[in-house]
Formats: structure tokens, sequence, C-alpha cells
């Protein structure tokens, strides 16, 4: 059975320089996710903070299909970016973004720890990569504290348009070609299921190269299409004091 609600994803790594952190929360809470999840195709949002790793951000969004993630009325949104959205991704930096096929998706629910790998293949090698990384899902969702696991394939074309949004980023945005997933109780959970069943060896043996990337995030927020017109119609409200100076300082 599949845990993701679509078939489709777009996974976002990224970092916020500090100077634009409260900004970025009142933007991304009140307005950006809302208005993604109203964008036709998609289904649900998800923000993480980093426990291990980096970058410092996770975004995850659920979409019936990766075709979706290049329709018009998605297009509409990147190219007209709002103003609080110009004023608030100039301080995105390290971002790193795929718009993903679902490859693979079994559990039987979402977690509140996610572990991400940003994998590239070797030439030629992505299709027995990914056919290896599906044989390992079944032992990944048998470990202990393990609730859903998920593989994506980046669609590079749709991933690499070059949209208003990401001209104003001002640097790289990075591509990962191959995307897992894993969902679980507890960070400690998911690094031994990682370590078990996809420790970098193994990768590297199955045709990954470097450099992989994992890290470990601990879910923030959520919006699913249901949620997000009352969301976004609260956008407009004065802003909730809220103290985000360290969002990573109870860790």
């Amino acid at each position: 059975m599949s845990a993701l609600a679509g078939e489709g994803f777009v996974a976002i790594w990224h970092d916020v320089a500090p100077e634009g952190r409260a900004d970025y929360y009142e933007w991304h809470n009140r307005e950006h996710m809302p208005e993604r999840a109203n964008v036709p195709g998609f289904i649900r949002g998800r923000r993480y903070l980093a426990e291990k790793g980096s970058p410092e951000y996770f975004n995850l969004y659920e979409v019936e299909t990766v075709g979706v993630l290049t329709s018009a009325a998605y297009l509409e949104r990147l190219n007209n970016p709002t103003p609080l959205t110009r004023r608030t991704v100039v301080h995105v930096r390290n971002t790193a973004r795929s718009l993903c096929r679902v490859a693979a998706s079994l559990g039987s629910g979402s977690g509140g720890t996610l572990m991400t790998w940003q994998l590239e293949a070797a030439p030629d090698g992505e299709a027995a990569l990914v056919e290896w990384l599906r044989e390992r899902l079944p032992a990944l969702l048998a470990q202990p504290g393990v609730i859903a696991a998920h593989i994506g394939i980046a669609d590079r074309a749709g991933s690499n348009l070059m949209t208003e949004e990401r001209k104003m980023r001002g640097t790289a945005t990075q591509v990962p070609g191959v995307i897992v997933l894993v969902e679980g109780i507890s960070a400690a959970a998911l690094e031994a299921a990682g370590e078990r069943e996809l420790a970098a060896a193994g990768l590297r043996a199955h045709g990954a190269i470097d450099p992989i990337q994992s890290a470990i995030y601990r879910l923030e927020t959520d919006v699913a299409k249901s949620q997000a017109a009352h969301r976004h119609a609260d956008a407009a409200l004065p802003a909730v004091s809220q103290d985000v100076s360290d969002p990573q300082a109870d860790r």
C-alpha cells in the first residue's frame, strides 16, 4: 500500500539566513504553504527542521501526479511570486529541489520524524540503483519505529525549468536524481534503520556515487488542501508573536 497521498512529490532542502528567519516562518506558515496546497493537483505540504545533518529545512509537497508540477497552474505561481515571497526568498540558501515521480511507497501512515537521502547514480546506473532500493523498502519498513518509506525519481527537465522564483534565489539549485524518504517515530529509530538497510557502502555497491547526502528531520507543520483555504484566508491577520530566534535550541 502507498503511504504517500499521490503519485508525485516535490522535495526541497534549504537553509535560511539568520536575519531572514522570522520573516521566513511568517511567510511559510501563513502564505506559502496554504498557497501551494491550493494549486490544483496539490494534496498536502509538510515542513521539517533538521535534527541531524543539513540543510536546515526540508519541505515535502505531495501531488496527484508528477505532471501537476509542470502544469500551467503551478508555473503561474512560480512565475508570479507575491511581494512577501520576493522579500523572503532572497534569504534562502543552499537549495536542492527535485520534482519527483513516486517509484515506490510503502507504509501505513506518516511519522513525526523523517530521514532523507539525496542520491545520484553512476552513468547508466539509475535504473539498477532504484530497483535495489525498491527491494530494500520492505526490510526498511520492518525496522523498529519505521512507519513508511518512499522512493522518488527526479523529472530533471521539469526540475530545471528557470522560473521567476528560481531566479530570485540567485544561486544554483541542485537537483538530486534519486530521493529516499523514510518516516518514523524518532531520530534514533531512523538512524538505526538507515545503518542496517541503507548504509553508504551498500548504496555505493549498487550504483550510488559520492557525495551521498542524508539527514534526519522532525516535522514542524503540515497543511492539506482541505485546510489550506482557511489558513490562506488567515494570512492577512496580524502576525502572531513567536520566538523564532533559534528554532533548533530544543534539539
